[in-house]
Parts: structure tokens; sequence; C-alpha cells
């Protein structure tokens, strides 16, 4: 009887040594870390791979060191020119120090969604529609130093922020294609009408052109008579008045004065 005991006693001491060791030996990823806590204090941080711990003495707490993300719900808020938007966005953060992500917060997680919320509500509500909607990098920089500054405390780090999409009211939506379609009209006919100033400029300095060179407005118009003889199947009826040709009768009359004065000229000299 005192063998069979021996043995059950071995047996059972066996049993409690390979529990006891079983619990004392823990295997951390490598994209983990433990925070060991011994009777209730951090003792230090270990991993990755296997680590030695003391049975109901050491807790060890995990923490996943990988890029987290969390979605922002759409958030609906009034900006500054007092207009009614929707916007949500995406957080992306990572744990640099699982020590003080351990200690100095109950839920990290939670806090990093709950401060995006809030922060990017009041980013918004300083901002005016146009500068919503045109400068998204502008509110990501602004959302990640928020951030940044409320989670260096925590031991996480914020790598990212994503605005993802701003929605607008049907109202809202159908001003602003009206006001880009007034601002396209509005481009047209100022397009249009510098392209006319460009045009009277050019042709006002055209007639000064024409005006000392009767000639040059005659060649101009018998080239004008030209382009018009291209096409097939018209008759041109030119009226051959001096009414019509000005020019013409000025310019004989300038070519006759020129021979004249030659004239003179020739007889003074002889």
């Amino acid at each position: 009887m005192s063998l069979i005991a021996d043995v059950v006693g071995i047996v059972f001491l066996l049993i409690i040594i390979l529990i006891f060791v079983a619990l004392s030996f823990r295997i951390v990823r490598e994209w983990e870390r433990a925070v060991v806590l011994r009777l209730g204090r951090i003792l230090a941080m270990k991993g990755p791979g296997i680590i030695f711990l003391i049975p109901f003495v050491d807790k060890p707490i995990v923490v996943d060191l990988r890029v987290r993300t969390v979605d922002i719900p759409p958030q609906t808020t009034i900006t500054r020119d007092n207009v009614t938007v929707s916007i949500d966005a995406v957080v992306y953060y990572k744990v640099v120090d699982p020590m003080k992500a351990v200690s100095m917060v109950a839920n990290y997680n939670m806090a990093v969604l709950n401060i995006s919320q809030t922060s990017l509500r009041d980013i918004i509500g300083q901002m005016e529609l146009d500068e919503v909607l045109s400068k998204r990098e502008e509110i990501n920089k602004k959302l990640q130093e928020i951030l940044d500054s409320y989670t260096e405390a925590w031991g996480v780090k914020v790598t990212a922020v994503t605005v993802r999409d701003i929605k607008l009211s049907p109202d809202l939506l159908t001003a602003i294609a009206k006001q880009a379609e007034a601002e396209r009209l509005r481009r047209a006919k100022v397009i249009l009408s510098e392209g006319e100033r460009q045009a009277s400029t050019i042709l006002a300095e055209a007639s000064k052109s024409y005006q000392s060179n009767p000639m040059a407005l005659q060649l101009r118009f018998l080239e004008t008579l030209s382009d018009i003889s291209q096409r097939g199947g018209l008759i041109v009826v030119v009226p051959a008045e001096k009414e019509i040709y000005p020019t013409l009768s000025t310019s004989l009359a300038l070519v006759n004065s020129l021979k004249k004065m030659e004239s003179g000229t020739s007889k003074g000299g002889s």
C-alpha cells in the first residue's frame, strides 16, 4: 500500500510540475510585445519568442504593434459659412511604447476613435465649404497633428489620416452645379470680350496703316476679290465709281503730284 501511495504521490507531483511549467512559459509572436505585471506592478516588457512567467504572480498583457485602422463614422457638422456637411475619415495608428499604452489609457483603440471624431468636427467647423472641398490634404494634416498631440502621451503614433468622403445635401449640390455653370458662362463671355478687344485694337492699327498707305488698302481689296472668286458658282459685281474706290483716286493723285514735283525740279536744275 505504501508503494502505491508513493507512486500516486510522485505522479501527482509530476502533474503539478507539468502544469507549473506550462503556465510558466508563454509564446509571444513577432509583432507582439508582452507587458508583464508582477503583483499588480509593471515589471518589464518581454518578447518576441518564449518568455518565462511565475504562475499566479506574473500577468502578461499582450500588445499588438502592427498598424491598426479606425473608421471615423460620418460626422454631421456645420462649416464656418453655415453649411451642413457630413464627412468621414480613416485613421491609421500603431503602438510605439507598449508600457505607456497599457498604463496611461484604459482602451487606446476607443480613445483614438473618440478624439478623432471630436477633432474632425472642430476642424470642419473652422473652415468654409470651399475650403473643405478643396483642401483635403490640409484637413488630413491638421487632424493628424491634433491626434499626435494627444496620443503621444499614450505611447501611440498616428501614421496617417485620410478624409474618405464629403457628403452634401441634394439642394446644395444643385446650387453648386448652377454656380459652376454660371462661372463657365462668365469665363466664356470674358474670353469672347477679350478677343473682340484684341481684334478691335488690331483693326485700329491696320486702319492707321492703310490711311498712311492707300495703295495697300486697294491691294487688300483686290486680294479679297481674288479670294471670293475662288469659290465656284458665285457672281461678283464690283461697281467702278470713284466713291467706291476713294483710295484708288487718292493714290493716282499722289502719283501725279510726285511726277509734277519731279518735272519741276528737273526744269529748275536745267
